[in-house]
């Protein structure tokens, strides 16, 4: 009987100890995670590549980083996205950063300034040129933490209900457009607007603004803005390459483990390159329907209006340089940055891409 009873304590023990072993590693909680955005739900491209890279994000976590996406007005209206994640009551917000400039005028460089980069150059500033230290110095003396996520290329210069020949056609003119490119507009005469994407429509419809840029021919032509004004300006001075970011509560982020940080890191850096593939893939057929179809009437800014724009432009940034010692370090940078990379282009991709079409019979 003591044999019978220790075999089947044992046993017993044996078994305990199996299970131990064979139990599964403990599962993590989940994190939830409320991202706000300054877009309406589905807007081709810049939303539905905000709830791509939610969606992404909680995939690459196996779930454990549980995203609930707010379009602009669901949570909070959008140029409030801002205040709602440095005070801590979201986690996350996607938006373009020149937004808040009326902070300070070093959020504008993380998004794009006027004769600025194009995709490729800011991507080598922010990952190779200091740009990632200095956005994250601005950005943690407001209690956030912003990565690149996403990014729409080169802009056209905008919807015009008159032809635009001269710098004096642009005087008295109200214009939607944020940013330093609003404030060189307003240098010349010019009132510049800023208003969410929502509300751009109904202002250019019922003439409560006499122009608008937004972004390129998919999403233009998706807002209808032909509707209303018929001439199509290029190239864009103002935006030559609008990098969005999604911004984060920085005691959030910095309480994630290394882990859901590159896990992050890792789906807004494909998000960036997929929004800019998609939408150098779809602006040539919008573009093709807005001209054939809508009888858009597609024009180049003259060399006088493009010379008043780059005049009004260095006035800016010399404004912006004056504002504190971090705005004039991170115009130094990205100066800098724009030479040297932009010498390369100078000799590789321009020239290119010049020959190439002018071989094709490639034009507008």
């Amino acid at each position: 009987m003591e044999r019978r009873d220790f075999l089947k304590k044992a046993g017993a023990g044996t078994a305990v100890a199996a299970g131990t072993l064979a139990a599964p590693a403990i599962v993590k909680a989940r994190t939830e995670i409320a991202m706000v955005t300054t877009w309406p739900r589905d807007f081709p491209g810049l939303g539905t590549g905000a709830q791509r890279f939610a969606k992404s994000l909680s995939e690459l976590s196996d779930g454990r980083l549980n995203v609930t996406y707010y379009a602009s007005g669901e949570r909070v209206k959008p140029f409030d996205s801002f205040d709602e994640v440095a005070s801590g009551n979201a986690q996350m917000y996607h938006a373009a950063d020149y937004y808040w400039k009326g902070k300070h005028p070093g959020w504008a460089y993380f998004t794009a300034v006027p004769f600025g980069f194009v995709y490729s150059e800011i991507n080598a500033w922010i990952n190779w040129g200091g740009g990632q230290e200095l956005w994250d110095e601005l950005s943690g003396e407001f209690g956030l933490k912003c990565l690149t996520c996403g990014n729409t290329g080169v802009q056209m210069g905008g919807w015009f209900r008159k032809e635009i020949n001269s710098a004096d056609d642009l005087k008295g003119l109200k214009m939607r457009i944020p940013g330093l490119g609003g404030d060189v507009m307003a240098k010349l005469g010019a009132s510049p607007v800023s208003l969410p994407g929502s509300q751009i429509y109904e202002n250019l419809m019922s003439g409560a603004i006499d122009a608008t840029e937004w972004v390129g021919p998919w999403n233009d032509s998706y807002m209808k803005f032909y509707e209303a004004a018929k001439y199509y300006y290029f190239p864009g001075m103002h935006e030559p390459a609008s990098m969005l970011a999604v911004g984060m509560n920085k005691s959030w982020w910095d309480g994630l483990s290394k882990t859901d940080q590159a896990l992050i890191k890792a789906a807004a850096a494909q998000e960036d390159s997929r929004m800019m593939s998609e939408y150098n893939a779809k602006n040539g057929a919008a573009l093709d329907k807005l001209i054939t179809e809508q009888g858009v009437q597609v024009r180049e800014f003259n060399d006088d209006v493009y010379d008043a724009f780059g005049e009004a432009a260095e006035e800016v940034f010399e404004e912006v340089r004056a504002h504190s010692e971090l705005a004039n370090r991170i115009h130094e940078s990205f100066a800098a940055t724009r030479r040297d990379v932009g010498r390369w282009m100078n000799l590789s991709d321009q020239p290119y891409l010049r020959q190439r079409n002018r071989v094709l019979g490639v034009g507008v």
